[in-house]
This record gives C-alpha cells, sequence and structure tokens, in this order.
C-alpha cells in the first residue's frame, strides 16, 4: 500500500462540472490525508515510496558545504538511526530541493522542519502513446515563410523527455550543420551500449535518469532495457524526429507513406533526456531532466507524458515547467489520450503548452469484405504474407470460443481455443492489452487473420497499427455490424466468411483535419476557466524514425527491423508543436514562451479541407473547443500574428493567488514570495491574460448574471496599426468589449481592453451543465486574432 495512487483517480465521467471539481478535489486531499494518517499509524505497513521534497533554499546553514549535505543532514534528523539517508536527485535549477524515498511516518516528520516547503508524493506517469510538415504547410521550396525566416529552426535546442534515442537514424545526421551553439552547457553521457560517437551537432546532448525508477522497481535488468539514453522502446526516437528530424528520402513503413520524411524544425539541435522505463515514467527523474535541460541551455522542451490531473502545486510537471517558463523556455506537452470523453485532458497548467490530436489528409485503407457482399471500411499497416486474393476465409468472433466469453472477446493472452480461431479470421473488441499484441495472441493459435473492433466508448476513430497478421481496425458501428453478420449465419447454418482488402497509402482524404477519437478533451478539471486543450496538431498516423531492435509492432515476437514506424496519439502532436515552437523562438528571438503560445493559437484553425467546422472522429458531429481548444495549428500564420497575449510570472502569481493557492502553495510552485492581497482585489481567476476566454457561472438561483475580462494585447505587427473588433457572442448572452477600436503607433506597444458578458440563467437539472462558445477577433485588415470565448452555466446539485 502507498501512500498516494495516482492512477486510481482515473477521470471517466462527471454529470457537471461544478460537481466533479469539488468531488475530486475533496476526494483528492481526504484520501491523501487519510492515507498518511492510517499508514503511519502501522509500522507492519510502513512501506516505503518516493517523495519529492521542496526545500527554503536560503535557509541552509553555512556549516554545510553543499545542499546535498543539508538535505542528507535533514533527512537525518528523522529517520530511525539504522536507516540510510538517501537522496536520489538533488533539483538546484528549477527548484530546489530533492528527491528521496521515505515511509509515510518519515514523511510526515519531515514535513515538520522548518525549511520544508512540501513534501511531494511521486506520480508515476504514463506515454501518450512523413507528411505532416506538408500537411501544415511548411515546405522547402519557399522563398519566404517559418521555415526560410527561422533558417529551418538552425542554433535552437529543444530538449526531449521521453524514453531516449537511437541516435544512429538517418534523421539525426548532421550534415551541414554549423557547429554546437556556444550557449550549450549540456552533455552526452556515454556507456558501454551510447559510445562517445553517438552526439554530433544535431543530437548535441544524451542524459538518462534512472534513481527513481529503480527506487521504487529494484535496480532495472539490463538484459531488457538500456541503462544508458539509448531508446529500447521507440517512443522517444519517433518524437525527437518529430519535432526536429533531418530531411530522409526514401522514408516509409513497410512500404506504406512513402516519400520524404522531416522534423517541423529540421535544422534544430536535439538534447534527448531518457526518463521513461519499463514500469513508466517517474516524477522524481521527469524533475531531475527538467532541472538539467534548463541549466543546459534548451530553448524548447517538449514532454509526451501525462498522469492524473492535480493541484499544480502538487504535480511535479507543472512545478518544473513553470520555473523553465520562467526561464524563458517554452514547455509543450502531450494532452492525453483519453479522449472522447469530456474531464480527460491532462498537463493543465496555463504555463504549458497542451496539445491535442488531430488528423492530416492521409490514412491507410483496409477494408473489410464479409461474406454477405457487404464491404465495412477499416484501416491497417500491413505488408506480411496476405490473404489469398479472391478468396474468402472462416470468420468467428472470438468471444463465442469458449472460456469466459469475456478473455476471449478481448483476445487476451491465452483465452483463445486453437481449434475455434484455426485457419480463421478472428474479431477482437479493443480492450486491455494493446491492439497489436491481440493480433500476436490470435496468430499463436493458429488464426490467419483479425478485425479489431472499436468499443462504444472508442467510438467512431480508427488507428492504423503495424500488424503480425493480415488484420484491420473497424470503428464500435462497424464493429457491432460484422458481429451481427456472424450471429447471423450462426443461426442460419450457414459459415460466416470474410476477407481483408489492403488498399496501401491514400492521399487528400476529406475531411482533414479531424479531431482524433482519442485525444483528451476538456473542460480543464483543475481551473475551468482555463480552456484546455489549447491546440490540436497531427496526431494520427505520424510517420517518424524507429529504432533496431524494436520492431514496428512493439510486441515480443515482431523481428521485423524498420528505420521509420507509424504510431498515433497525443504523443505524437505535441512534439509537432514543440518544433514549431523553435521556429517561431527562431524567427523572434525577442518573444516569451506565453508569447509564442499566443500566437499559435490566436491564429489555430477551426474548419477543414471542405470548409467546414471541424468534426469529431469519434462520432462524425462537429466538434467544439472542448475538443480542439483555439483550433489547428497554422505555422505560417503564427510567425506574424499581429498581437500577442503576453503573460509575466508576476500575472500567474496573481492567477495562483486568484485561485486561493495558499502562499506556501504559490512558493512551492513559483520560488517567490507572494502577496495575494492587491491579487484578490485586482479581479478572478479568469482575468490571467490568457489568449482564450472562459466564463463559468454558478445560477444559484440568480437570474441575471455578468462578469467581466480584463487583456492586454503586445503589437508584434506593424507600426501605426489600427485594429478594430467583431464579437461573436456565445447564443444567449451579450458580449460587449471596450474600447471596440485599438490604436498602435509602434510595435511593441502593449493595450488593454476589457470584455464583459451578461447572461440570463438557463433550465437546467441540478448538477446539470450547459456551455455556447463564441469569439472576439481583432482585425487590422492583415492579421485576424481570433480567442475563443466560452459561457458555462452550472446549475448546484
Amino acid at each position: 500500500m502507498s501512500i498516494f495512487d495516482p492512477r486510481s483517480l482515473h477521470f471517466t465521467h462527471f454529470p457537471s462540472l461544478q460537481s466533479s471539481l469539488l468531488s475530486f478535489s475533496m476526494g483528492f486531499f481526504l484520501f491523501f490525508f487519510l492515507s498518511l494518517l492510517s499508514l503511519a499509524s502501522s509500522a507492519s505497513r510502513d512501506h516505503h515510496k518516493t517523495f519529492i521534497v521542496v526545500v527554503q533554499n536560503d535557509a541552509k546553514p553555512s556549516i554545510f558545504t553543499t545542499h546535498k549535505h543539508w538535505y542528507e543532514s535533514s533527512l537525518a534528523s528523522v529517520l530511525s538511526p539504522s536507516t540510510p539517508a538517501q537522496v536520489l536527485h538533488v533539483y538546484d535549477t528549477v527548484f530546489h530541493g530533492f528527491s528521496t524515498k521515505l515511509s509515510p511516518t518519515d514523511a510526515l516528520n519531515l514535513q515538520t522542519l522548518p525549511h520544508i516547503l512540501a513534501v511531494i508524493p511521486e506520480q508515476v506517469r504514463r506515454l501518450h502513446t512523413t507528411r505532416s510538415p506538408h500537411f501544415l504547410g511548411l515546405q522547402t521550396t519557399d522563398s519566404a515563410g517559418l521555415l526560410k525566416e527561422s533558417d529551418f529552426g538552425s542554433d535552437l535546442v529543444i530538449g526531449v523527455l521521453d524514453t531516449g534515442i537511437w541516435p544512429e537514424r538517418q534523421s539525426f545526421n548532421d550534415r551541414d550543420l554549423g557547429p554546437v551553439p556556444s550557449k550549450w552547457k549540456g552533455q552526452c553521457v556515454t556507456t558501454k551500449d551510447f559510445g562517445p560517437g553517438s552526439c554530433n551537432k544535431k543530437l548535441i546532448g544524451a542524459r538518462f535518469f534512472c534513481s527513481g525508477y529503480e527506487a521504487s522497481n529494484g535496480k532495472m535488468n539490463e538484459t531488457s532495457e538500456f541503462r544508458s539514453p539509448r531508446d529500447m522502446d521507440g517512443h522517444g526516437t519517433h518524437t525527437a524526429s518529430i519535432a526536429a528530424g533531418r530531411y530522409v528520402f526514401p522514408a516509409s513503413t513497410l512500404g506504406y507513406a512513402k516519400g520524404v520524411a522531416a522534423g517541423m524544425a529540421p535544422k534544430a539541435r536535439l538534447a534527448a533526456y531518457k526518463v521513461c522505463w519499463t514500469a513508466g515514467c517517474f516524477d522524481s527523474d521527469i524533475l531531475a531532466a527538467f532541472d538539467a535541460a534548463v541549466a543546459d541551455g534548451v530553448d524548447v522542451i517538449s514532454l509526451s507524458v501525462g498522469g492524473v490531473v492535480v493541484p499544480y502545486h502538487l504535480d511535479a510537471i507543472a512545478i518544473g515547467a513553470f520555473s523553465a517558463a520562467d526561464q524563458g523556455v517554452f514547455v509543450s506537452a502531450s494532452a492525453g489520450n483519453g479522449g472522447p470523453g469530456g474531464l480527460t485532458v491532462t498537463n493543465v497548467a496555463p504555463w504549458v503548452a497542451t496539445i491535442g490530436a488531430g488528423t492530416i489528409d492521409r490514412d491507410f485503407p483496409a477494408d473489410v469484405k464479409l461474406g454477405n457482399g457487404k464491404v465495412v471500411p477499416g484501416v491497417s499497416v500491413y505488408n506480411g504474407p496476405g490473404l489469398s486474393p479472391g478468396r474468402m476465409y472462416p470468420l468467428v468472433y472470438g468471444g463465442t470460443g469458449g472460456g469466459d466469453g469475456y478473455s476471449s472477446s478481448l483476445c487476451l493472452e491465452g483465452s483463445l481455443d486453437p481449434e475455434f480461431v484455426k485457419g480463421k479470421i478472428v474479431v477482437c473488441d479493443r480492450g486491455i492489452n494493446s491492439r497489436a499484441a491481440k493480433g500476436e495472441v490470435v496468430k499463436k493459435v493458429g488464426g490467419i487473420g483479425m478485425i479489431l473492433a472499436n468499443g462504444v466508448f472508442d467510438g467512431e476513430g480508427l488507428v492504423a497499427d503495424c500488424h503480425v497478421l493480415p488484420a484491420t481496425a473497424v470503428g464500435a458501428s462497424n464493429g457491432d455490424e460484422i458481429r451481427g453478420y456472424i450471429d447471423s449465419a450462426s443461426k442460419s447454418k450457414s459459415p460466416a466468411t470474410a476477407t481483408i482488402l489492403f488498399k496501401g497509402t491514400r492521399l487528400g482524404v476529406r475531411p482533414a483535419p479531424v479531431v482524433a477519437s482519442f485525444s483528451a478533451r476538456g473542460p480543464n478539471p483543475e481551473t475551468p476557466e482555463i480552456l484546455k486543450p489549447d491546440v490540436i496538431a497531427p496526431g494520427l498516423n505520424i510517420l517518424a524514425a524507429w529504432p533496431d531492435k524494436v520492431g514496428p509492432s512493439g510486441v515480443s515476437s515482431d523481428s521485423r527491423s524498420t528505420e521509420f514506424n507509424i504510431l498515433s496519439g497525443t504523443s505524437m502532436a505535441c512534439p509537432h508543436v514543440s518544433g514549431l515552437a523553435a521556429l517561431l523562438k527562431a524567427a523572434h528571438p525577442e518573444w516569451s514562451p506565453a508569447a509564442i503560445k499566443s500566437a499559435l493559437m490566436t491564429t489555430a484553425y477551426t474548419v477543414d479541407n471542405r470548409g467546414e467546422t471541424m468534426l469529431d472522429e469519434s462520432n462524425g458531429n462537429t466538434s467544439t473547443v472542448l475538443d480542439f481548444g483555439s483550433g489547428h495549428v497554422h505555422p505560417t500564420k503564427a510567425m506574424d500574428p499581429g498581437l500577442v497575449y503576453d503573460i509575466t510570472t508576476m500575472d500567474y502569481i496573481d492567477f495562483l493567488c486568484n485561485s486561493n493557492y495558499t502562499i506556501n502553495n504559490i512558493r512551492v510552485l513559483t520560488r517567490k514570495n507572494a502577496d495575494c492581497s492587491g491579487a484578490k482585489r485586482a479581479g478572478h481567476v479568469g482575468n490571467l491574460n490568457y489568449p482564450s476566454l472562459s466564463a463559468v457561472f454558478q445560477q444559484y438561483g440568480r437570474r441575471n448574471m455578468s462578469t467581466h475580462f480584463i487583456r492586454r494585447v503586445t503589437n508584434v505587427g506593424e507600426p501605426n496599426s489600427i485594429y478594430k473588433v467583431t464579437i461573436r457572442p456565445p447564443s444567449g448572452t451579450v458580449v460587449t468589449v471596450e474600447p471596440e477600436q485599438l490604436v498602435f503607433r509602434r510595435v511593441g506597444q502593449k493595450l488593454n481592453f476589457l470584455v464583459r458578458v451578461q447572461t440570463m440563467a438557463v433550465k437546467l437539472s441540478p448538477g446539470g451543465t450547459s456551455m455556447k462558445t463564441g469569439s472576439i477577433v481583432w482585425s487590422d485588415g492583415k492579421h485576424e486574432v481570433t480567442s475563443p470565448l466560452t459561457v458555462t452555466m452550472q446549475q448546484p446539485i
């Protein structure tokens, strides 16, 4: 039993935003507090867990020569004499403190020391698992544009916190690159499997952090993992090449997606920080990587991992990202793959760019032809021994093949009867084990093919996987149709048959982009007044570099080798934005992280290649701001946004004050002493100078309600420019903006405006929620600076 297991707090569905937030916060703190007390009271259950300890740095007595000695002394003062004081990591850049393994009793005792600001339980996080540059409008042939203006991101450094990197891939070659930037202070850690030649002028840094992982799981098994920056999973190599891979031709995966592979910022330098291992990504190691990356001199941090949402001062990623942003480092993080349900978005701190996933105009059709003549659409990446053309094969549903039915329906290991599936195409339901692993299970017991059917929660969203046997994925409704066909054939005493028609790569798909079914959705479970995700970017079926020794399916029996692989997830969307941020930083070195995010958000688009509002892949309906945030990134427009919403450190502190964080909580997050008295009088949570605006009203029997937003824009366009406002109010509201015109005399000038929102109560059942959306657009005739405006009505229970 541990003090706090964040994985037990998985968001699924809440009847109202108000009740969900209340339930979550009460449940989290109650569980945390009772766990501490119960565990501390029982020595027999006094198990150890890793904690992150935030320390008041200036309280160090001069008798200690180093902070580490001070930390060890602090630990020794609360530990029993027989327990060694072990410091796993020392943090001195993004915050001051250390991580250590403690019993719950020791954690409570350590918290009583006057110089200890916080003792935070470690969270274990999970990975959020080419044509995309072309789809985004980044082309090498342009005589002007973001690639040209930024020199392809040259001399900017992107730090990728992930599973490591496979440095030999051509995506990381350093041909024609200049010397390593003089500002770089990082290092390339060499080991027996990551030699001195692994780094070059492209991959300029590589480190690994495993103390937290080993503290919780014991010494790593070096026969199955590399104790080095080398990638044994593939995820880190893939994300790094999306962000900053060089141009490589020809590129493909098993013959699919043939063409030129390139990252967003092809000349940007890369630094790999390996923080994820077979058991997950541990907060203490992630913070150590943040600490190193900022000290090394990265310009952008890309983080495609996530966990449960907790208050910002208890969130290691939020803590590390705040200090990184405060020091000028742009932090991009994946929104999570918990979609399409609401309240699933993660990495929601306002100083982090939270990235959801959309599709591109390319897919890999692999349709199912049934014995009744019906053709069901599907997708797949498979080029091995195929099904004979023109031949129909016996078709069965795993769930009717004996056993307990449930396990066999999911095609779990050992659940299928070989006699039942041999020589047949097997329908497997999605869930529990990985999609490709189901195919491996079918293949082991003699199945000749697989149809992977989405469940109701997965909806109609399809992911093309590299399978180890002929296989395809179909949506939930088509899965029902196939199972219905099998059932009716059985009742009529005629055998059900099918085959799979692999059609290769299809380009020019319409509509695109579409919000990916798996992409996590809002509203923001921690701060509903801050719209999350911020934007979406390509994240479905993305081609990028892949390591040796890992088959493209990722299953143990897959011995195939490929230089590139096709993966899907917000993990893939995040590095697209990381690379774009590097390009924007190179083109505008004076821009802050908040200004870069503003440029990406206010120029994002919400219409697809048909000219209509983007669809939601899970159900085919029109998507909303809770799905895509401000919209899909538009790199060329982001280079010249006209106006930006900049945010200072003091703005964030005021936001935390207005969010009812204590002075100590704020110090844990920001390392600064806050005075909340003025901020409390100055406004409310929604007054953070964010590029989107979200009003949340509690009805409480009131008929008329109103609020206001104060915003400040900075002119980054042209001098002597005049911006006029266009208001598209959410239905049922009255929205006014003062002034209606902003007159800028010079570049860099800042002007304020006030937005008032008035609305009337709507009829809702207790606990009910209603949300309407609109926008505010500032235009000077050349630029359109768009901010989504949402109004949420909540009926208390």
